[in-house]
C-alpha cells in the first residue's frame, strides 16, 4: 500500500474514531483528535481539567475504540512504586521444594496505561514512571523487562493549585508528548451531557484499529517528508522560548524562568506530521506546527514570579512568542 492509500486510510479511520467516541463523548472533537495524534507519534499524554469533566472516560472510550490491552492506576497518596511495576514474590515449588522468586508484572504491562489522577501520589511512585515512558521497559531488582508495543501512558491530572496535588517534575512532564487541557463544556454540550447521563445506557463503542494497523500508521507518520523550512520554524520557535539563547523579545523573556528543550522540537515536528496526515495531506507546512504548539510546549516552558502575579499563563506566553516576528 502506498503512502496516498495509506492517507486516505488514515484520515477514514480518524472520522470513524469520532463517530466512535461521540456515542459516549459529548463534544470534545479537538481533544479526540488529539489524542489520537499522540497515538499516531507513540507519544504520552496528560490531560488536566478540573473533576467531572470526563477525562477518565474519554481516555477508556478511547482504548475501546482500539484493540488493544488498557490497565488503569488509580494513584493515590499511598500507592508504591511497586504497585505500578510489580513486585518478586517468594514461592515455593511444590514438586522440589525449593523457593525461588517469581516476578509478579504490574498494570504498567500494557498497551494503553490510564494513570489516573497522577499527581495525587508523591514523587517518589510518580518517578515509576520514567524508565517505562521513556525506554519502553522496567527494571525490577537488576532484571529488565520489556513492555509490548504500542505503548501509551495516557495520564489525568487535577490542576496543581487543588488540595492535596503534588506537582510533577520537570524531567517526568518532558515525557508526555502533549498536555491537554479540558475546559467546561458549553450550555448546549452540558444539556446534551445531563441527557446522556440520565437516560439510557450509550451505545457499545466498536473497535476500529487494532495493534499491528497502529504500528503500521506509527511507521507511516515517522516516513512522512518534511522540508527544510518547516524543520527550520519548528526548532526556531522552540529556541524563543529560552532565556538564554538570546533571541528571546525582552518583553516575553521577563515571564519565563525556563524554556523547552530538543525533545519539544522533535514533537513538534512529529505532532505537525500527524496532523497534516489526519487532514489528507502528504506532508506538513508552517500551519501545522503552529496547531501544535501549544500542546506540545505548554508544559514545557515555566513561568516565572512575574507571570504568576500578573495570572499570565505558558498558553499567553506562546501566544506572544507566535506574535512576534
Amino acid at each position: 500500500m502506498n503512502n496516498i492509500k495509506k492517507v486516505e486510510e488514515l484520515f477514514k479511520l480518524k472520522s470513524n474514531l469520532e463517530t466512535e467516541a461521540g456515542k459516549v463523548i459529548i463534544g470534545q472533537k479537538e481533544i479526540i483528535d488529539q489524542l489520537f495524534i499522540a497515538l499516531l507519534c507513540k507519544g504520552h499524554v496528560m490531560l488536566e481539567g478540573v473533576p467531572g469533566l470526563a477525562k477518565t472516560l474519554l481516555i477508556n472510550t478511547l482504548s475501546d475504540a482500539m484493540k488493544l490491552n488498557f490497565s488503569r492506576i488509580q494513584f493515590t497518596p499511598d500507592l508504591m512504586p511497586s504497585d505500578i511495576t510489580g513486585t518478586e514474590i517468594l514461592e515455593e515449588d511444590s514438586t522440589t521444594g525449593k523457593r525461588v522468586f517469581k516476578f509478579f508484572k504490574g498494570p504498567i504491562f500494557g498497551n494503553i496505561i490510564l494513570a489516573d489522577e497522577i499527581n495525587r501520589t508523591p514523587p517518589k511512585t510518580q518517578a515509576s514512571l520514567l524508565e517505562a515512558m521513556q525506554e519502553h521497559k522496567v527494571t525490577v531488582n537488576g532484571k529488565t523487562y520489556i513492555l509490548e508495543e504500542p505503548f501509551f501512558v495516557l495520564a489525568t491530572q487535577n490542576p496543581i493549585e487543588q488540595e492535596g496535588t503534588y506537582p510533577l517534575p520537570e524531567a517526568q512532564l518532558d515525557r508526555f508528548l502533549f498536555k491537554l487541557t479540558i475546559d467546561y463544556p458549553s450550555a448546549t454540550e452540558e444539556v446534551d451531557i445531563v441527557k446522556s447521563t440520565t437516560g439510557e445506557s450509550p451505545e457499545a463503542v466498536n473497535p476500529i484499529v487494532n495493534q499491528s494497523q497502529l504500528i503500521e500508521f506509527q511507521e507511516l507518520i515517522r516516513n512522512i517528508p518534511v522540508a527544510d523550512n518547516v524543520i527550520e520554524y519548528a526548532v526556531n520557535f522552540v529556541r524563543k522560548t529560552r532565556p538564554s539563547e538570546g533571541i528571546m523579545p525582552e518583553s516575553i523573556k521577563k515571564l519565563l524562568d525556563w524554556g523547552a528543550g530538543p525533545r519539544a522540537s522533535s514533537g513538534l515536528i512529529l505532532a505537525s506530521k500527524a496532523n497534516a496526515v489526519l487532514n489528507q495531506r502528504t506532508t506538513p507546512d508552517i500551519a501545522d506546527v503552529q496547531m501544535m504548539i501549544k500542546p506540545v510546549l505548554r508544559h514545557r516552558i515555566i513561568p516565572n514570579f512575574n507571570a504568576e502575579s500578573e495570572g499570565i499563563t505558558s498558553d499567553d506566553i506562546l501566544d506572544l512568542v507566535l506574535q512576534d516576528k
